[in-house]
C-alpha cells in the first residue's frame, strides 16, 4: 500500500487543475495556425512515446498479443472515442473562448456517470444529485446573456456548444469502455495504447509538415500543448498514489475557474494575441456554481465507491 502525503498529492492535483486550465489558453495561439487534426496528433505522438518508454524501461509494456479479440475491439473504440474527443473540444474553440468551453466540458464527468447508471447499474447518491443541479444552475447564470443567441438559430455560438457536447459524450463513452478495459491492463498500460491508438487512427488525417509553416510562438504553444498531456497525466496519476481519490477529484475541478485567470492574465499581458471574453457577474457566479457542483459530484461518487466497498468487505467478513 502507498504512503500517504497528502500536501504533495494536494499540489500534485493542483498542478493537473492548472495544467488542464491553462491548456485552451494555449490553444488559442495555435487555432489558425495549424488544424486540429494534426494538432491533436502530435499531441498524441509526443505523448506516446514518453509513455512507452517509461513503460518499457520497467518491462511493463501492455500484452497486446495476449488480449483476446473482444479486448481488442473495445481498445479500437476506445481509442477512437477518445481521439474523437480531442478533436471536437479543440474544434469548438474556433467559435467558442477558453473559458466557455473549459466550463461546459465540465458535462463530461456527468455524462460518464449517467451512462454508469444505464450500462453499469451504478447508483447516484444525493451529492451527485446536488452536483447534477447546480451544473445545470451554473450554465444558465454562466450563459446569461447569450441564451437568446445560443436558442435562437444556428450561429457560430451554438455551432461551438454542440462540438463541446460531442467532446463531452466521447469522453464519456471513453470512460465507459475503459471501465472494462481496465481488468486486462493497468491505467497506464491503457492511456499509452490510447495515445498509439490516437496516432494511427489520425495520421491518414493529418498533416504533419504543416508544422514547418508555425512561427516561433506557434511552435513553442504547440510543444507545450503537447508536454501539458504529459505532465498533467503524470502528476494526476502520482496524486492518486499519495492523496484520496475524492480530494483529487474534487481539487482538478478548479480547472475551469484557473482558466478564466489564465485568460484574465494572457489579456494583460498579450492584448495583441487574446481578446477578452467580458464576462458578467452573473457568468463569474455561475462558473463558480459549475466548478462546485463538479466538485459535489465527484466527492459523492469517489465517497459511495468507498462506502459500497466497505460494505462488501463488512458482509465477506459476516459471511466467514
Amino acid at each position: 500500500m502507498s504512503a500517504r502525503r497528502p500536501v504533495a498529492g494536494f499540489f500534485l492535483s493542483l498542478l493537473t487543475a492548472l495544467m488542464w486550465g491553462v491548456l485552451p489558453v494555449a490553444f488559442v495561439v495555435l487555432i489558425g495556425a495549424m488544424d486540429t487534426i494534426t494538432i491533436t496528433w502530435y499531441r498524441f505522438s509526443l505523448a506516446a512515446v514518453v509513455v512507452f518508454v517509461f513503460l518499457w524501461r520497467r518491462g511493463k509494456l501492455p500484452p497486446i498479443k495476449k488480449f483476446s479479440s473482444k479486448v481488442k475491439w473495445i481498445l479500437f473504440l476506445a481509442a477512437s472515442a477518445l481521439s474523437a474527443n480531442f478533436v471536437f473540444y479543440l474544434s469548438s474553440l474556433s467559435y467558442l473562448n477558453p473559458e466557455s468551453a473549459q466550463v461546459l466540458i465540465q458535462m463530461a464527468p456527468f455524462i460518464l456517470m449517467f451512462g454508469s447508471i444505464l450500462f453499469y447499474k451504478e447508483r447516484l447518491g444525493w451529492l451527485e444529485w446536488a452536483g447534477v443541479g447546480l451544473l445545470l444552475c451554473g450554465f444558465t447564470l454562466f450563459f446569461n446573456d447569450r441564451l437568446a443567441q445560443i436558442f435562437s438559430s444556428l450561429n457560430d455560438y451554438s455551432i461551438g456548444i454542440l462540438l463541446m457536447v460531442l467532446a463531452s459524450v466521447t469522453w464519456g463513452t471513453y470512460g465507459l469502455l475503459q471501465k472494462t478495459l481496465l481488468k486486462s491492463m493497468d491505467s497506464i498500460q491503457l492511456t499509452s495504447l490510447m495515445y498509439l491508438g490516437g496516432v494511427i487512427l489520425l495520421l491518414p488525417f493529418a498533416s504533419p509538415a504543416s508544422v514547418l509553416s508555425l512561427d516561433t510562438l506557434q511552435f513553442g504553444a504547440l510543444l507545450f500543448c503537447s508536454l501539458n498531456l504529459v505532465l498533467a497525466y503524470g502528476a494526476f496519476t502520482e496524486a492518486l498514489f499519495l492523496w484520496d481519490a475524492a480530494k483529487v477529484s474534487a481539487v482538478i475541478t478548479l480547472a475551469p475557474l484557473l482558466t478564466i485567470v489564465s485568460m484574465m492574465l494572457a489579456v494583460h499581458w498579450w492584448p495583441s494575441l487574446f481578446s477578452d471574453s467580458q464576462l458578467n457577474a452573473l457568468a463569474y457566479l455561475g462558473a463558480m456554481m459549475v466548478v462546485a457542483g463538479s466538485m459535489l459530484a465527484a466527492l459523492g461518487h469517489n465517497l459511495q465507491k468507498k462506502s459500497s466497498r466497505q460494505n462488501q468487505a463488512q458482509d465477506l467478513f459476516l459471511s466467514e
